[in-house]
């Protein structure tokens, strides 16, 4: 993985990691144990998702760099739907608070968005590829008979 993504990858798991680190505090006040676990489970279930889902959005923008604003987009519903089955599959469950599950889900969700949207903006990545300077083409081509 180049160090751009791995960068990108960092900015926005280290934030959504502490903001789960508080939700499983503020939940294992409000709720107990289960609530914790529950705020646990979320960032999870977060990180993974998101995480898998960045690589994959990156990949795709350096092979495939015309479909990449359909994949993202693709990709960003198929999450949103993936983390709703996952609430919906876990509303009864006795494991953990699924009241703090789904807020802490939620919330974790909404700060690696904006994690993501901020280390996008800071990575200064060329949209275009400059062109080289005359000296550079001949100095790659050769002197010019």
């Amino acid at each position: 993985m180049p160090s751009n993504d791995v960068r990108t990858l960092l900015q926005t798991a280290v934030p959504t990691a502490a903001a789960g680190v508080v939700a499983a505090a503020v939940s294992a006040g409000v709720a107990g144990g289960k609530g914790a676990v529950g705020a646990v489970v979320a960032t999870l279930v977060v990180v993974l998702f998101m995480g898998i889902g960045l690589v994959v959005l990156q990949r795709t923008a350096k092979s495939l760099p015309h479909l990449f604003q359909a994949m993202g987009l693709m990709l960003y519903t198929a999450q949103l739907l993936l983390m709703v089955i996952f609430v919906a599959a876990f509303k009864d469950t006795s494991l953990f608070n699924p009241k703090a599950f789904a807020i802490t889900l939620v919330a974790t969700t909404l700060v690696w968005i904006g994690a993501q949207a901020r280390a996008h903006m800071k990575a200064k990545i060329l949209y275009v590829e400059p062109e080289p300077d005359k000296a550079e083409k001949a100095e790659k081509t050769g002197p010019s008979a």
